[in-house]
């Protein structure tokens, strides 16, 4: 599972995440130096670090390295949010204050996610732990709309 980046690793990831091409340090260094002051070899390091940890891949051209990221700025949010809930003792009740502090828009991303999710599912093939009826809430069988 991985652990939360820290705030730099974070601001140089963004920048690798909005990108979505391989970058050098001297790009990242430019883009990070319009918001702080910032050594070249700090950033190095910390590319250096996020390689070492499996963050991004880099490939030698000429005398520096391209970075690109291993997986999307999503996948390692939705890693997080399964970390924080599997470490719960009651993961119900985790999810229940965690829907509470959504905002509006935060709750219609998750109606339009639950919508996706089902919607990938071949027809009659809940989950196992389904619970209730199959989303646009009809109880009947699909069977009994044909």
């Amino acid at each position: 599972m991985p652990r939360q980046l820290g705030d730099l690793e974070d601001a140089v990831m963004t920048r690798v995440w909005q990108w979505n091409r391989p970058v050098t340090v001297r790009e990242v260094l430019e883009d990070l130096q319009r918001e702080r002051s910032i050594a070249y070899t700090t950033v190095m390091t910390v590319m250096d670090n996020l390689h070492q940890k499996g963050w991004v891949r880099r490939e030698v051209e000429g005398r520096a390295y391209r970075y690109t990221a291993v997986s999307t700025r999503a996948a390692y949010a939705a890693a997080l949010m399964n970390e924080a809930w599997s470490k719960s003792d009651n993961p119900a009740a985790a999810l229940v204050a965690f829907f509470g502090m959504m905002s509006p828009e935060q709750r219609q991303s998750l109606q339009d996610a639950v919508r996706m999710v089902r919607a990938d599912r071949p027809e009659g093939d809940p989950p196992e732990d389904a619970v209730g009826p199959p989303s646009g809430g009809s109880e009947r069988p699909p069977e009994a709309g044909r």
